[in-house]
């Protein structure tokens, strides 16, 4: 073992002497191996960047939290049939209220019925267009685990007496109030006036395509005067008393709807019931296009590298034939030979693959400066997956080298010239 060591220390001075001496053609070997190592860091980032995206917004959304809507998430191939559906209307949720509170052990805890419309908010000449408005009741409290920078969510109260008041998210209150606070003020909701009684903290986006700061929450009452309540736009939010029996609460669900919409056994359902995991099914697609699209550039990248560097250890091999020659010549084992050659083709890839990293983590810096919202996630893993793949690359494109060299009769290799 001793021996081992001191060949293998042997070894390594000789492949790093080597490398030092050769510093541009050390580095234009490692060029392949920089790209393979860059594109599958990237990859990583961005796959873990977006399955850690979409966990922090479901969690915002609500994990225990399903949908009643007239459209499933998806697509969808009998475009007719979904068009043709009644509308969700939110009186439906007093009707699956009592059915919930009727039903021993119901999986289900609350239905909270939710309008969703755009619209315009304006404080003098301070105005935000495009603002995700909200019309809803006080058990929307017991869905949405966002916390508040200031005020609180309307009661009970106040949402059955239909009071003009609103919760802003952060960057309206920002936009319209900014510096200050905008607690117990009034603005105008599309030209009708609102007051102010709560401002939610900042929540971030929905994988940078949907802001949690650009809302506002109405009561349903307030919001049914000024915005129609039927149509698209409106749903049904059930909330789940335990996530983990999610697909027997949506069986649950489905038939205290049927009983709602007054639906005859064997009818067809004329509602849909969605949930998180169908966000899941559509980004799976993205993310497999990204592997498949980063394994190709990957696997392209490394090949190239690999036979460039197993191309300058065959040089290297014939430029030292004498070198071989002499070492053995004084008893240098075959093993030796070859360690030699397999650390230099290593050691190339190892300062590859690090290279490879630093520019990886450069352009992760430079999207999260330019693109904060953007999801990307830089692991420690990849750190190692990247260094393991320089070292199996370094492996298998200086073997045959190596092992070549290793073979080389000491006699033939003085004689070389």
């Amino acid at each position: 073992m001793k021996r081992f060591l001191y060949e293998f220390a042997e070894c390594f001075r000789i492949a790093w002497a080597q490398i030092r001496a050769n510093k541009l053609r050390s580095i234009l070997t490692a060029l392949g191996v920089i790209i393979g190592i860059v594109a599958v860091t990237l990859m990583g980032t961005a796959i873990r960047g977006i399955d850690v995206g979409f966990q922090n917004s479901l969690a915002m959304l609500g994990e225990d939290v399903i949908y009643v809507q007239k459209w499933p998430w998806g697509p969808v191939e009998d475009w007719w049939n979904y068009n043709n559906r009644p509308n969700i209307r939110t009186t439906y949720a007093d009707g699956l209220n009592r059915i919930i509170t009727g039903t021993p052990n119901s999986l289900l805890d609350v239905a909270v019925p939710v309008a969703t419309r755009g619209s315009s908010i304006k404080v003098g000449d301070a105005k935000v267009t495009g603002v995700f408005t909200i019309g809803t009741t006080a058990d929307y409290a017991r869905l949405n685990a966002a916390e508040y920078q200031e005020g609180r969510l309307f009661n009970d109260a106040e949402a059955n007496a239909g009071r003009e008041v609103c919760v802003l998210g952060f960057d309206v209150a920002e936009a319209l109030y900014p510096g200050r606070s905008s607690l117990g003020q009034t603005v105008l909701v599309n030209g009708h006036p609102f007051t102010v009684v709560g401002v939610f903290a900042k929540q971030g986006e929905f994988l940078g395509l949907f802001s949690f700061d650009n809302q506002a929450v109405l009561p349903l009452p307030a919001f049914a005067k000024y915005f129609s309540t039927r149509g698209q736009g409106v749903e049904l939010r059930v909330k789940v008393r335990d996530k983990t029996r999610m697909t027997e609460a949506k069986e649950e669900l489905i038939g205290a709807m049927r009983r709602v919409r007054g639906q005859q056994p064997g009818e067809r359902d004329n509602f849909s019931v969605n949930e998180q995991e169908a966000f899941k099914a559509q980004l799976d697609p993205v993310k497999q296009g990204i592997a498949m699209a980063g394994l190709f550039i990957t696997g392209l990248s490394l090949f190239v590298g690999a036979i460039g560097i197993m191309n300058i250890t065959f040089v290297s091999v014939k430029e030292r034939t004498k070198e071989i020659g002499t070492r053995k010549a004084l008893g240098a084992r075959r093993r030796s030979i070859l360690m030699q050659f397999l650390i230099e083709a290593v050691s190339i890839c190892l300062i590859g693959g690090a290279a490879g990293m630093v520019v990886s983590f450069l352009l992760f810096l430079g999207i999260r400066s330019g693109a904060p919202n953007f999801p990307v996630e830089f692991s420690p893993d990849l750190v190692i997956v990247s260094m393991f793949v320089a070292v199996v690359t370094g492996i298998v494109s200086g073997f045959a080298p190596a092992w070549g060299a290793s073979r080389l009769d000491p006699v033939v290799a003085l004689r070389y010239e």
